[in-house]
Formats: structure tokens, C-alpha cells, sequence
């Protein structure tokens, strides 16, 4: 019985290594290099970024090839201008990092949305980029949509004396908190502020903020502010970031067709390595969060629900109404993520 358990073990895992590897077989075209703008260092929410670049290197035999600048080709709000002008081929950017540049595109970034998983997040991101508008929108800056880095809930670590353990006790906290989940954190009564993710750490060892909000685990993880913190929220889950990775629509253009191909053909591959990613970054962070003897808060149904009902839709209709005076087609936007995710909702 032991020996057929060990057999099975290795059947699967010899079927799973064979289909999630990428296939030896080269696709023949120029030689084509592309600079692709990144920031911090490889981690689970890069991993996508970096799969395609093994996949296309590998898959072509060298002849195309991606270099990824960690920080190298210039800040994380400037990529995208870096993008517009030709500097890079492509890039990783978080819109919460320059709103006004692609004001509809934040819809992603408001707060509580119903992604309960990464697949239906990863739905609904894919069925947005599709959006006219959002390509248009796009469009102004010489940029197309790819693939979305999909990153989790956020949570908020800190180094407050007091950890926040009820909705009251957020009031007056200065916190790290971008985009819509910022304005939810207003709504508690913190004092959210932007801070580009490669200065947080030091912002909060400096104490110039009381707790920071990052994807859980894995960013907190990756950018270290486990190591000064005190305590950590487990279920807060105020929303996440649009952080998609971008390609210059003239870079996609001039690519020869089978190198196109091949890039759509490989998202679907380096979605499965991206979500991967995170479900190791948290098994890994979590151990090392115990191991710091962080204190974890976890809130009430109760709480959670009066956050929502704060925090969540008086959110959504403050965007719709501001991206409404300015031409921008929100409510069809909001209404479009709405329905997408409850389609793509796993079936009870």
C-alpha cells in the first residue's frame, strides 16, 4: 500500500512537471531585445514578469530576450513615461503610483471588491484590459495592457505601541495605504499617505508612518517590514492594487508574429507560476511573522462588515461620481468589474 502511494506521488508529480515545464521546441525569428522596467528585486509579485522573460529566452533559443531592470531604469512612477517615449519595451507599473496619468484604470484599485480568489481576480482584470476606454485610455501613453500581476489582499503591519484591534483604535494612525484602500482607511479615521513600495521600510523604522500596507505575505516579506514591526492584521483585507505589466504598443508591433504568439501563449503559463508564487511566499513569510513573534489581529465578521459598509461602496460612488465629471465612462466600468466577478465566482 505504502509502496502504491509512493508510485502515485511519483506519477503525479512527473505528470505535473512535464505539463507546467516549458516545452524545448524553438521558435525560429531575429535577434530581439527588450529592456522591461521593474522595481525592488525578483519576488512573487515579479514572477510573472520573470517566468515570460525564462519562457521567451528559452523558447527561442536566445534570440529574444528580456532585460529587467530592478530599479536600474529609472523610479516606479516613472516607468510608465519611460514606457510612452520608448525607453523601455515594456514595464511593470501600480497605478495608484501616478492616478491621473490613467484616471479610469483605477476602478482596479478600489477598495473591497469581490475578488474572493486569484482566478477570479485574474478574470476580471483580463475582461477589463479588453474595456475600450481602458485601452484608449492606455493608448495616450503608447502602452497595451499584457497581464495583470494579480497581487492579494492587502494587510497592514505596524509598529504602534497600541495595535489597531477594532475599527476605533485605526483613528489617527498614519498609515502607508495607495489608492482606494487609502480612502477606506480615511473612512476609519487614519491619516493614509503614498509611499512608492522601495522606501516603506524605511519610513516605518523611522516611524514616519505607524503601520504599512502591503499584498500579503509575500511584499511584507520581500521588503522586509516584518523585521521592524509589532503586530500584523490576518483578515483586514481592505482590496488590492492594479499593477499590471505593460507593453509599448509600438515595441508589440514591430515583434515578428511568432514572437507574439508566443507571449500571448505563455501568459496563460506565467499566470499558474504567478499565483504559485504567492501561495509559497505565504507559507514562507507566515513562519517567519511567527518566528518575529508579531502580534496577529484578527477582526469580527461584525467589524469586518461595518468596515465594509464604510469603507467599501460610499467609495465606489464618490469615484463614479469624480471620474464621471470627467468624461470617463465609470459607472459602466465599476458595473463591468461587478459582473465579471460574480460570472467568474466559484459555484456554490
Amino acid at each position: 500500500m505504502r509502496m502504491r502511494s509512493i508510485l502515485a506521488v511519483a506519477i503525479t508529480a512527473s505528470c505535473f512537471a512535464f505539463t507546467g515545464a516549458v516545452e524545448a521546441q524553438t521558435v525560429d525569428g531575429p535577434k530581439v531585445t527588450w529592456k522591461v522596467g521593474a522595481w525592488g528585486k525578483p519576488r512573487a509579485a515579479s514572477r510573472g514578469g520573470d517566468f515570460l522573460a525564462e519562457y521567451v529566452k528559452k523558447e527561442t533559443g536566445g534570440k529574444f530576450t528580456w532585460n529587467i531592470g530592478y530599479g536600474t531604469y529609472g523610479d516606479p512612477k516613472e516607468l510608465l513615461d519611460l514606457l510612452s517615449v520608448g525607453a523601455l519595451e515594456a514595464t511593470n507599473i501600480c497605478s495608484s503610483y501616478h492616478p491621473d496619468k490613467h484616471p479610469a484604470y483605477t476602478a482596479l484599485d478600489l477598495p473591497f471588491l469581490p475578488f474572493p480568489n486569484a482566478d477570479v481576480q485574474e478574470k476580471v482584470h483580463e475582461k477589463f484590459h479588453q474595456h475600450p476606454y481602458v485601452l484608449k485610455e492606455l493608448a495616450k501613453w503608447k502602452a497595451m495592457p499584457f497581464m495583470s500581476t494579480l497581487l492579494p489582499q492587502y494587510e497592514f503591519v505596524g509598529r504602534s505601541s497600541k495595535a489597531p484591534k477594532t475599527l476605533a483604535d485605526w483613528k489617527g494612525l498614519r498609515v502607508r495605504a495607495i489608492g482606494g484602500i487609502g480612502q477606506a482607511m480615511a473612512k476609519v479615521g487614519a491619516i493614509p499617505t503614498s509611499v512608492p513600495a522601495p522606501e516603506v521600510y524605511t519610513m516605518l523604522e523611522r516611524g514616519a508612518v505607524d503601520a504599512a500596507s502591503f499584498p500579503s505575505t509575500y511584499a511584507h516579506g520581500s521588503y522586509r517590514t516584518y523585521e521592524v514591526g509589532k503586530w500584523f492584521t490576518t483578515n483586514l483585507s481592505p482590496g488590492t492594487q492594479a499593477c499590471p505589466i505593460l507593453f509599448g504598443t509600438e515595441s508589440w508591433a514591430k515583434l515578428p508574429k511568432a514572437y507574439q504568439d508566443l507571449l500571448l501563449k505563455g501568459k496563460a503559463l506565467a499566470y499558474v507560476e504567478q499565483k504559485k508564487a504567492y501561495a509559497d511566499a505565504d507559507t514562507k513569510y507566515l513562519a517567519e511573522f511567527k518566528k518575529k513573534k508579531l502580534e496577529f489581529i484578527t477582526y469580527s465578521d461584525a467589524e469586518l462588515a461595518e468596515f465594509q459598509k464604510i469603507g467599501g461602496k460610499p467609495v465606489w460612488d464618490e469615484w463614479v461620481a469624480e471620474m464621471t465629471k470627467q468624461g470617463i465612462p465609470a459607472a459602466e466600468l465599476l458595473q463591468l468589474i461587478l459582473d465579471s466577478a460574480k460570472a467568474a465566482a466559484p459555484k456554490s
